[in-house]
C-alpha cells in the first residue's frame, strides 16, 4: 500500500515522502498514530501543493535576504564608547551593540545571531563585519568605533 508520511518514521522514510508499506503496518500502526494518510488523489494533491507553497516562501525569502544584503552593503555604522588613551575601550562591542546600533541609526531590523564577527571587538578604528542573512547569502559592512 502506497502512503504518505506524516512525520519521519525509523526505517521507512522522511516527512512529506510518499513510501510502500504493508497494508497491515499501515492500518494497525501508521495510520492510528497519525504518523501516515493513504496515498489517494486528494491527498497527492494536498502533498503537490504544499510543497509549491514552501518552494514559493523559500524564494520570496532568498529573495528578501538579497534585497538586504544589498541595502546592508554600503552602511557605515559608527559607535562612540569611552576608550582610554591607547584607544582600548573600556569593555567592548558585542554583536548585541552592533544589532541596537544598525536599528537605531539605519533602522534596519538584524538578528545578533546573524552577525558573524571574529571576537569582540575591543579598541577603537574601523572594522568590517559580516551578516549571514541566509544560507550562502551574507554581506559586508563596516563599523567605525570613536573614543569619546
Amino acid at each position: 500500500m502506497k502512503v504518505i508520511l506524516k512525520q519521519d518514521v525509523k526505517g521507512l522514510g522522511k516527512k512529506e515522502q510518499m513510501v510502500e508499506a504493508s497494508d497491515g503496518y499501515a492500518r494497525n500502526f501508521l495510520f492510528p498514530r497519525g504518523l501516515a494518510v493513504e496515498a489517494s488523489a486528494a491527498n497527492l494533491n494536498i502533498m503537490k501543493t504544499k510543497k509549491e507553497a514552501e518552494a514559493q516562501k523559500k524564494e520570496r525569502e532568498i529573495a528578501q535576504a538579497k534585497e538586504m544584503a544589498n541595502k546592508i552593503k554600503d552602511i557605515t555604522l559608527t559607535l562612540k564608547v569611552k576608550a582610554g588613551d591607547n584607544g582600548k575601550l573600556f569593555g567592548s562591542i558585542t554583536s548585541k551593540d552592533i544589532a541596537e546600533a544598525m536599528k537605531t541609526q539605519q533602522k534596519l531590523e538584524i538578528d545578533k545571531k546573524k552577525i558573524v564577527m571574529p571576537d569582540s571587538l575591543k579598541s577603537v578604528g574601523t572594522f568590517e563585519v559580516e551578516v549571514k542573512l541566509y544560507p550562502e547569502i551574507s554581506s559586508k559592512f563596516t563599523v567605525k568605533i570613536e573614543s569619546l
